[in-house]
């Protein structure tokens, strides 16, 4: 069964660009991954958000995904590039 994440991320003002580029090497090696679906990033139009929309075939390829290199190196930045994360793991209704 499926599994949908939505993973909201505030950049710090200063560190967009960065982030952006960051994310988007993320997107790049995430959809290379086999349990992988869908993994679309997102810009906020108006202010320095990015939104992830995640579809995984399994918990476990999702758990994989979670022990990648560049995941891993995203953790380990995030403190200094974002103000804020939030992850929401959902079920699709329609």
């Amino acid at each position: 069964m499926s599994i949908y994440l939505t993973a909201i991320v505030k950049s710090k003002k200063e560190t967009t660009a960065a982030l952006r580029t960051m994310l988007l090497d993320m997107v790049l090696n995430s959809r290379k991954e086999e349990a992988c679906i869908q993994y679309d990033l997102y810009e906020s139009a108006v202010d320095n958000t990015f939104i992830f929309q995640e579809e995984w075939k399994d918990q476990a390829g999702l758990d994989l995904h979670d022990q990648q290199p560049y995941i891993l190196a995203f953790v380990t930045q995030a403190d200094t590039l974002t103000d804020d994360i939030v992850i929401y793991k959902t079920k699709k209704l329609a």
